[in-house]
């Protein structure tokens, strides 16, 4: 009996496959079907035959081919992506092609290697893209309009040695359209997607509460000039669909995702939120909201803050985390920015020194960057009042240049309006412009911690305590990045409301955020005086002195005009400071 001889011979492979078919087919079963066969019958198959092409097999959400010669299979690859990124076919292909030995089956089909690394190739490709072998690579590399990208070597599932890849990028028209089709790059500030909340009640008038809330958030968030916010109407073609964050993050280009879900029981709604890193699928911020369901548009409201009010300094927070980990020769205008960010936080004479310098770094990339411009400006304002400079006069002008600077930038950015406003009132002595930036700032943006914090401060510079803790109180509910700033100048307010308790209340929750800070232990030592715990005001003087060792009632009055503030130069009187 002679033994059948096993027949071989070298083919180019092209394995295609539709990008997540199993989540299109349980979404939508028979439109997905019925697209794929239109696709395989109006496209597939006549793009095959006119480059010569043999269909081995389909497997139900893919197909097989074997052409003559590379080029040949190149051509046809190139030619059914553009067509698919040019039409209105929702679905998309991966394709690999690879040249190599084959078995052939005594039915026709193609076995072995050459095969399972066309498949494999297939597999990694990008949603819309071919990927090849370098032995395709190396057959047809300048012989067709199209550009390649060096993917490096590749270790494949069940392939012993590792294989070289190669990106196909297309030529003249394709070139356009990959451009479009092309994940778009991060922006250099922080970037969020909002996608439209899941309704859990099977109760579709809660679906239009839900997208009513989502849009109301978008909205609020987009008045952060400080975020890159997606546009309601790309967040909302996900609506419906089962969704991979990191695929949402890739294709919208935005380093943020916020999901949700709406469930009515019992007259009440509750909500559930999570904001995720799309990079790395990490879960940042995650709450569950429950409220009456009573007046709906009041509800969307009361949610938008809620979620807003957390979400913002959460984002801002993972920003400054990780901009210190960035190494320092990488860094741009923004991650200076940020740094500075930091060093202002900490408000001690050196960290105010350097953020200084990084703001002007960042100002030496940027010259009109003018959050770094009002933010260094703050600093020299910080030097002054806390008593760190030996040239008060000097801080003062550029201080007063800088904020100038900022608002010619942008005199209609929230942010920019709130750092100027206090810096208006206590530079300029200006209260009625300072308060007429605070006001805009919380109208362009009420949402803004910054925006209610600084208004707080400008309307207790100006003499308006009640006004002022109103708004710190804003400021609180807004989740502060900053409290330490929020609980200061609502020490001030109370001391001068003679509400002397509640001062050291909030004093004492200052000494938790930074126990360093002089402004501190000045109202605390004032608000211990007037309440007669004579050894807790001489402590707190003690500590003050400890701190700012140059402190005279006088010297603090002249540095930051507190001349209206008379219970508490009275109470830093009583607790025996220096005249």
């Amino acid at each position: 009996m002679t033994e059948q001889r096993v027949q071989r011979r070298l083919a180019a492979i092209l394995a295609a496959d539709v990008v997540g078919y199993s989540a299109l087919m349980e979404r939508d079963e028979e439109a997905t079907y019925a697209e794929f066969e239109r696709l395989e019958r109006e496209l597939i198959e006549p793009s095959f035959s006119r480059h010569e092409g043999r269909l081995i097999k389909t497997t139900g959400d893919g197909a097989l081919a074997e052409f003559a010669s590379p080029l040949a299979a190149m051509r046809c690859a190139v030619e059914i992506q553009d067509h698919l990124a040019s039409g209105g076919s929702p679905l998309r292909l991966r394709v690999g092609l690879n040249l190599g030995d084959v078995i052939v089956g005594q039915d026709g089909d193609l076995y072995g290697d050459g095969v399972n690394i066309a498949v494999r190739l297939e597999g990694i490709a990008d949603p819309g893209g071919v990927l090849i072998s370098e032995k395709v690579y190396s057959e047809v590399e300048g012989k067709l309009d199209v550009g390649f990208e060096d993917r490096g070597e590749q270790r494949l599932k069940n392939i012993s040695k590792p294989v070289r890849t190669y990106a196909v990028r297309a030529g003249a028209h394709s070139a356009l359209t990959e451009r479009l089709s092309a994940a778009p790059p991060l922006p250099d500030k922080p970037s969020i997607a909002v996608l439209p909340f899941e309704n859990m009640s099977g109760d579709p008038e809660q679906a239009y509460f839900a997208d009513g809330m989502v849009e109301e958030i978008i909205t609020a968030l987009s008045r952060f000039k400080s975020l890159f916010v997606i546009a309601r109407n790309s967040s909302f073609t996900f609506k419906g669909k089962a969704v991979d964050i990191k695929e949402v993050g890739r294709r919208l280009g935005v380093r943020y995702v916020l999901e949700g879900s709406v469930r009515k029981a019992s007259g009440k709604v509750r909500i559930a939120a999570q904001l995720i890193d799309a990079i790395t699928g990490a879960h940042i911020w995650a709450d569950r909201i429950e409220r009456d369901l009573t007046d709906v548009f009041a509800l969307q409201d009361e949610v938008t803050v809620a979620v807003v009010s957390a979400i913002q300094p959460k984002l801002f927070e993972t920003e400054l985390a990780m901009t210190t980990r960035r190494r320092p020769e990488n860094l741009s205008a923004y991650d200076f920015y940020l740094r500075a960010t930091l060093q202002w936080y900490l408000i001690t004479r050196e960290s105010l020194a350097e953020a200084l310098r990084l703001a002007h770094r960042a100002l030496e990339l940027e010259p009109r960057y003018g959050l770094a411009a009002a933010l260094a400006s703050a600093c020299h304002v910080q030097n002054v009042l806390s008593g760190y400079t030996s040239d008060p006069q000097f801080e003062r002008k550029e201080a007063v240049r800088l904020v100038r600077l900022a608002l010619s930038v942008d005199d209609s950015d929230p942010d920019i309006l709130a750092r100027a406003g206090p810096i208006w009132a206590w530079m300029v002595g200006d209260d009625e412009s300072a308060i007429e930036m605070a006001d805009r700032a919380v109208a362009l943006n009420p949402n803004s911690y910054l925006a209610w914090n600084a208004r707080g401060w400008v309307y207790r510079i100006a003499g308006l305590p009640e006004e002022a803790i109103r708004s710190f109180e804003r400021a609180i509910r807004m989740s502060p990045v900053d409290p330490l700033m929020v609980f200061a100048g609502m020490g001030f307010a109370f001391i001068e409301l003679g509400r002397f308790e509640e001062a050291i209340v909030v004093g004492r929750k200052a000494l938790r955020q930074h126990p360093s800070y002089p402004g501190t232990y000045r109202f605390l030592a004032s608000a211990f005086a007037h309440l007669g715990h004579d050894v807790e005001a001489r402590e707190a003087a003690a500590r003050l002195l400890e701190l700012d060792p140059a402190f005279t009632i006088s010297a603090w009055i002249a540095r930051g005009g507190q001349s209206n503030a008379k219970l508490l130069t009275e109470g830093l009187r009583k607790a025996g400071l220096p005249e």
